[in-house]
This record gives C-alpha cells, sequence and structure tokens, in this order.
C-alpha cells in the first residue's frame, strides 16, 4: 500500500499525517506500506515541517524528518491513495491527476467516522485570541487529533477488507482443492 497526503504547503497537516500513518502502520505491522507527503503550492519545498507540527508530535512520541517537496504527476501513478486535507485540496488533486492514473483521490476526513466535521483544518491559519497567546499550537492539537481518527479508521477498514478478501479466497481454494 502506498499512501500519499496532501496538503498546501506540506508543512504542517500532510507532514503529521505522514508521521501518524507510519506510527499506525508499524503499530500495525503494515511494514510494506510506503507513506509520504507532499504539497500543492511551492512556498516551503526543501524545509523541515512547521516547528509547531513538529512539537505536536514530539508531544506524542513521533517526529518528522520529511522535507518538503511539491506533488508530481508521477505522484499519481505510484501510489494508491493521494488523501487532501480539505475540499480545495481534494478539487487541486483532481485538477492535477492526469488521466488513467492510479492513485484513489479522497478527502482523509472521510475516515473520521460518524462526526461531523470532515475537513482538517489548516491549523497555520487558525488564530483566535486564545491561540494567538500560545502561539496557535491549539490548532496543531486539533488537527492532530483528526489526522490520528482518520489513520486509525483508515487503516481498520483496510484490515478488516483484507481479512474479509483472504477469507474468500480461502474458501475459493478450498472448494478448488476438494
Amino acid at each position: 500500500m502506498k499512501i500519499l497526503f496532501v496538503c498546501i504547503g506540506n508543512s504542517c497537516r500532510s507532514p503529521m499525517a505522514e508521521s501518524v500513518m507510519k506510527s499506525i502502520a508499524a503499530g500495525h505491522n503494515l511494514t510494506d506500506w510506503q507513506i509520504d507527503s507532499a504539497a500543492l503550492r511551492e512556498w516551503n519545498v526543501g524545509r523541515l515541517p512547521e516547528p509547531r507540527a513538529l512539537t505536536i508530535l514530539a508531544e506524542h512520541g513521533l517526529t518528522s524528518d520529511h522535507v518538503t517537496r511539491l506533488i508530481t504527476t508521477d505522484d499519481f501513478r505510484q501510489f494508491d491513495y493521494v488523501f487532501g486535507m480539505d475540499e480545495s485540496n481534494v478539487a487541486d488533486l483532481l485538477h492535477l491527476a492526469p488521466v488513467g492514473c492510479r492513485a484513489r483521490i479522497e478527502l482523509l476526513g472521510n475516515y473520521r467516522g460518524r462526526e461531523l466535521d470532515r475537513i482538517i483544518i489548516d491549523p497555520y491559519f487558525v488564530s483566535n485570541r486564545a491561540e494567538r497567546l500560545e502561539h496557535g499550537i491549539h490548532g496543531f492539537r486539533r488537527c492532530y487529533d483528526q489526522i490520528v481518527s482518520c489513520c486509525e479508521n483508515f487503516v481498520k477498514n483496510h484490515c478488516r477488507a483484507e481479512s474479509s478478501l483472504r477469507k474468500h479466497l480461502d474458501l475459493a481454494e478450498n472448494v478448488l482443492f476438494q
């Protein structure tokens, strides 16, 4: 399984999602999964993730050595899933996707379960009086929590589908070889 997370600048949401999914995949022994992240705009190319994103990851025992990169046409051919963080990201991805692309382009928030808020709001731009007092760190915590929920649900759905497929294949094999 190859998964690419994409947001506008690849400095907050998508590198956080990359680190979270790598951790969850490792916890489920999904060692063949390849996980990366990319930007829709070139503003941050070559930079490390936003320091507040790294702070939140560190609070949860995670790290990121990701260096921001721009999404490429090949990404749509190489990855199984390309997740946008908001509707604007998904619209941009659908516009950029080449004809016949391999990747399923989806909103990561589709995997939040029954929760109403499917948009992973860009914490870089979140600001209210309380947020300014703490340099917007609460927006990053909220973003992290949303990402964890989505990634955990995606993995659960994938593992359930894989298990069901294996059962059907085993059943078919037993019928064929009896």
